[in-house]
């Protein structure tokens, strides 16, 4: 008799750090407006009610290069938690916003009562952790057209709409900040824009970006086979 095979176990589902924390008052910011920078940095873990944040690290010619945009049910800010006196980081809402915020040392209170808020903010920046890491892999491996592709598929995943055809619509990102994620000039990304625009894997105005994802996934593919002869 052949034996069985050993059964895999079923990943425990990931803690949610706002079942662990109390109400808190909700701040608005109007579009463009700073949540906190340099001048004014941050002591408090922040929770996007509604709209989008922008944070940003600044560079030492005082560059931003973006981090990543938060939206709905999305924590930002956990820098404050290093406790340094200079960040060098920025947010700012991208468009009207309302959040809700608890101070490190609030939440440093609550969770030697409620460990399991430690645990969730914990696997929150693993979680992180591992996407700054395969975004710093696509810096060292990928040319710009590969990384903006990537920045794209990635916006669509998580602040896209699908529609029936399978294509994404996402909001109007300008080419100022995708560039600022993708590490180039805003001159670049318009061209490779343009270039993606050509061959239809988007269409894009001042509305919103339309993403034929499923096809620049596959021109990605492609390009690495390609890459690899």
């Amino acid at each position: 008799m052949g034996t069985s095979p050993t059964p895999v176990p079923t990943p425990k589902p990931l803690e949610d750090p706002l079942a662990h924390l109390p109400c808190s008052t909700i701040v608005e910011y109007k579009r463009g407006q700073v949540v906190y920078d340099q001048e004014i940095p941050s002591s408090s873990l922040f929770l996007v009610i509604d709209g989008k944040v922008k944070v940003c690290r600044l560079t030492d010619d005082n560059r931003q290069v973006v981090v990543d945009i938060y939206q709905p049910d999305e924590f930002f800010g956990e820098s404050a938690f290093l406790g340094l006196a200079n960040r060098a980081e920025l947010a700012v809402a991208i468009e009207p916003t309302k959040v809700k915020a608890w101070t490190v040392t609030e939440i440093e209170e609550i969770a030697t009562r409620r460990p399991k808020l430690a645990i969730a903010l914990l696997q929150l920046l693993v979680q992180r952790s591992m996407d700054f890491g395969s975004r710093i892999e696509s810096f060292s491996v990928d040319n710009i057209a590969r990384r903006l592709a990537r920045a794209l598929i990635r916006f669509s995943e998580r602040l896209g709409h699908q529609d029936a055809d399978g294509s994404v619509q996402m909001i109007p990102f300008t080419h100022e900040l995708l560039s600022q994620y993708v590490g180039t000039s805003r001159e670049i990304v318009t061209h490779y824009m343009n270039q993606f625009r050509r061959q239809g894997y988007l269409r894009y105005s001042r509305k919103g970006i339309l993403l034929h994802r499923d096809a620049l996934k596959d021109w990605l593919r492609q390009d690495s086979s390609e890459a690899a002869a």
